[in-house]
């Protein structure tokens, strides 16, 4: 059983999905910095939103963590690169507030124009103020988005129906993309002169931070209104309360701050100002996708599986494609590291087929992690695993052709001097694995917990000879496949066994006539 750590709440049916997978669910809310470090002792996952701070020490002093779960999108409260170097992974759920979120930056965006609160404040204190409180139409205006993101596509789609021009600064989004959306793409200074409007949806870093300040407020169009559902800190609150101050910024929307929570800032003071207590995920819908979502990434993480919204994992996005071939990489690293006696070296991965070409870092990643695990790595993860390859020196990279020999997909892993091959076949309605080369000898055997390859003279009777060696150990073969090599009169046998073959049957074998190499594969 796995102990669950959650600080912060989240929908309780995401705590009852952890409780019917048998995880023990400890919920410790309103933690101080001290106490989470107790808290934290003999923890396997820690389940956060945005008021947890997971620096460095609480980390360290988790000694047990698999996971930490950020039920929301933002991870400026984690320290994810110690997080990394530990081994620990860190996932969110970066869609489940997506739709939330661009809600929030719409209802902002209309109650700058049109003075909402304001007007609602003064009538329900007795003034009737029409003429005070008059506001600008959306439609015609040119908003810039500046991070055009799930978030920042919804808003741009939103604002589109409201007949809005639409601008969007993201170096990270082709020309092309922003085309498809309806959106004109442009560099930062030109969104700033051309927009009525501006919304932020970017992640906080040390690019974005302080990204609205003095100087490139000044190069806004005077009359801009800013609207920020992102992050506290992209846009420099004081000096953002002073270009308003000055007429050459209208107004502002925000529902993010710098310090949160905080009941002080020179915006509160602005009448022009519309202001909410970070409110963007503050939904019953999007607090239930959070919490199963990140309920769901939390298991998988805790049973070792690869996790979809694994953020210092160095995968990529999973195809549908690539997703079924992750065991089959894991396994061939696995057997493999098993070829190289514990001894890992360098690894190539080749894709050949319809995989070639299909996003396969992540299939890299799996063999790379098998390779360490069969070679002495127990603690070996997704996380770790390109640290620990650069510890020891390893290189790792991969290789693709789009022709394959026999196969529609094949995969070969290549690691000091031995190569090993796989693929996945349909067999009736069922997807099977099959190893289908070694070291260049065509075999194709299915693989198992426990496994044998026997390099040997090309003669009979040495079939006999290993299985004899194995009865008499009361060691039972489940399978075997055989590749003979005409050329260099020698052969591979590849052996599956039901239980794992005794080290003194493994020398004794050695010693045997005929034999030139063995090696004891673990896929367990």
């Amino acid at each position: 059983m796995s102990r669950v750590l959650v600080t912060e709440e989240i929908a309780e049916a995401g705590l009852q999905e952890l409780r019917n997978a048998g995880h023990e669910v400890d919920v410790r809310l309103g933690l101080s910095a001290a106490e989470l470090l107790e808290a934290i002792k003999g923890a396997h996952a820690l389940i956060i939103r945005s008021s947890t701070q997971v620096d460095s020490a609480t980390l360290e002093a988790a000694k047990d963590l698999v996971v930490v779960g950020r039920a929301g999108i933002g991870l400026d409260n984690v320290d994810v690169n110690r997080a990394t170097e530990l081994g620990v992974m860190v996932v969110n759920a970066p869609q489940s507030n997506i739709l939330s979120a661009a809600e929030q930056t719409m209802a902002l965006l209309l109650a700058q124009a049109r003075n909402v609160p304001q007007a609602h404040s003064a009538l329900k204190n007795g003034k009737w103020e029409r003429s005070k409180w008059e506001g600008v139409e959306l439609h015609g205006k040119t908003l810039g988005v500046v991070g055009l993101g799930k978030i920042g596509a919804l808003v741009a789609q939103r604002a589109m129906a409201f007949g809005m021009r639409l601008i969007a600064y993201d170096p990270f989004i082709s020309d092309e993309r922003a085309r498809h959306m309806g959106v004109e793409l442009m560099d930062l200074d030109s969104l700033l002169a051309q927009s009525d409007f501006i919304t932020i949806h970017l992640p906080k870093n040390k690019e974005t931070t302080n990204l609205l300040n003095a100087e490139s407020l000044k190069r806004t169009k005077k009359g801009v209104r800013i609207v920020n559902v992102a992050r506290g800190g992209i846009v420099n609150e004081a000096d953002l309360a002073e270009a308003i101050r000055s007429g050459h910024v209208q107004g502002a929307a925000l529902d993010v701050f710098e310090k949160e929570p905080t009941t002080e800032s020179p915006l509160f003071e602005l009448p022009s100002v519309v202001v909410a207590p970070h409110l963007g995920a503050s939904t019953a819908e999007a607090q239930d996708k959070a919490g199963m979502t990140i309920a769901e990434q939390v298991q998988l993480a805790l049973a070792g599986d690869f996790v979809p919204f694994a953020v210092n994992v160095a995968a990529g996005e999973v195809s549908n494609v690539v997703r079924p071939f992750m065991g089959l990489a894991e396994i061939l690293g696995r057997f493999i590291g098993g070829l190289l006696d514990g001894k890992p070296a360098d690894l190539e991965v080749l894709f050949q087929g319809e995989l070639a070409g299909a996003g396969t870092k992540i299939l890299t990643l799996c063999a790379l992690k098998g390779l360490l695990s069969s070679t002495g790595h127990d603690s070996v993860s997704f996380v770790n695993a390109p640290q620990l390859a650069t510890d020891h020196k390893l290189t790792w990279g991969e290789l693709s052709a789009v022709e394959s020999p026999e196969y529609v997909n094949l995969i070969t892993v290549r690691s000091g001097g031995h190569e090993v091959s796989g693929t996945l076949m349909t067999i009736g309605y069922r997807l099977e694995t099959r190893i289908v080369s070694v070291d260049g000898h065509s075999v194709e055997i299915p693989p198992a917990a426990s496994m044998l390859v026997v390099r040997n003279d090309d003669r009979p009777g040495m079939i006999g000879r290993v299985g004899v060696a194995l009865g008499e150990a009361e060691v039972s073969i489940s399978s075997m496949a055989v590749g003979p090599d005409a050329e260099s009169k020698t052969a591979l046998m590849v052996l599956s066994t039901t239980s794992p073959t005794p080290g003194d049957v493994i020398d004794r074998l050695r010693e045997m006539q005929g034999i030139q190499g063995i090696h004891l594969i673990s896929l367990r």
